[in-house]
């Protein structure tokens, strides 16, 4: 048998390449003057050479990737990543324009900073669905259900925390203006619909959630989004109302994050299930 193994073992040279096992899709890095050494006859490698030209070699360019791989999870946590779109039947007042058609506008929102982007859509005209001199309604850009539109003032609000009992005309014609979108909607008989804010929103800028309660959407994808709102987190219209014309301001209670990682519980009957596509295929027993 010796002699099969001395014929069977191959020997490379390796330089400054970088060796990447396709089928196993890993990558070992090696340095000059190292044997890489194949001993398999059942499934011979393949490999893929590509030479590193970064001065300090690879460990570099795995902290960029790591680096890069961090922004785009941040950006997907934020509703920020990849454009998820529902179709959905319309509703008067509101028609969606095509990818294509790219205004001044929405060049200059993809190059703002995500947490900004809310300041930016509001004031792009394709995204438009109503306004008036107090508020703008767009349509949620990553909608977690088949109607979901943020109503937004055009009075620069951070968040909860910001509102004071001034403020409350405003939130009072934001919940006017949500009904009224549910109200035009020509699913309002059959769908039921949430009006409210999250405790802690990711975007900046006030915003006040008209999203139907079907949560029929691709871009519905995990924990922190169902979370988002079924839980406590999501804090209804009229309880912040309350709270300002009470105290004067909207307390957030502390760790209320942590709602987020609560189990995936039906909104409507209150089972629990193990992974979203299986709560998704629960949901569809009561549409």
């Amino acid at each position: 048998m010796m002699w099969w193994w001395a014929k069977a073992i191959r020997s490379l040279d390796v330089t400054t390449f970088q060796q990447r096992f396709l089928h196993l899709c890993i990558q070992v890095t090696f340095k000059p003057g190292q044997k890489l050494y194949l001993v398999n006859r059942l499934h011979p490698y393949t490999l893929c050479f590509r030479e590193d030209m970064s001065p300090s070699g690879a460990p570099e360019e795995r902290s960029r990737a790591v680096k890069r791989a961090k922004q785009r999870d941040a950006q997907d946590e934020s509703g920020q990543g990849k454009s998820c779109r529902v179709s959905s039947p319309s509703c008067s007042g509101g028609t969606a324009l095509p990818q294509s058609s790219q205004t001044p506008a929405t060049v200059r929102e993809s190059a703002a900073p995500w947490t900004q982007g809310l300041k930016v859509s509001m004031q792009n005209p394709s995204m438009q669905v109503y306004k008036d001199e107090k508020v703008v309604v767009i349509k949620d850009k990553f909608p977690k259900a088949r109607f979901h539109w943020l109503v937004l003032p055009w009075d620069s609000i951070s968040s909860l925390k910001a509102l004071r009992s001034e403020h409350v005309e405003l939130l009072r014609h934001m919940e006017s203006v949500g009904q009224r979108m549910v109200h035009q909607c020509d699913r309002s008989d059959s769908l039921r619909f949430r009006l409210g804010y999250h405790a802690i929103p990711s975007m900046s800028h006030i915003h006040l959630h008209v999203i139907s309660q079907d949560f029929d959407s691709p871009c519905l994808k995990n924990k922190k989004h169902w979370n988002s709102f079924t839980t406590q987190y999501f804090i209804q219209s009229q309880d912040v109302i309350m709270m300002l014309e009470r105290d004067g301001r909207v307390s957030v209670k502390d760790g209320v994050s942590e709602l987020l990682k609560l189990p995936l519980r039906c909104h409507v009957c209150h089972t629990e299930h193990a992974t979203m596509p299986k709560l998704k295929e629960h949901l569809r027993l009561h549409c």
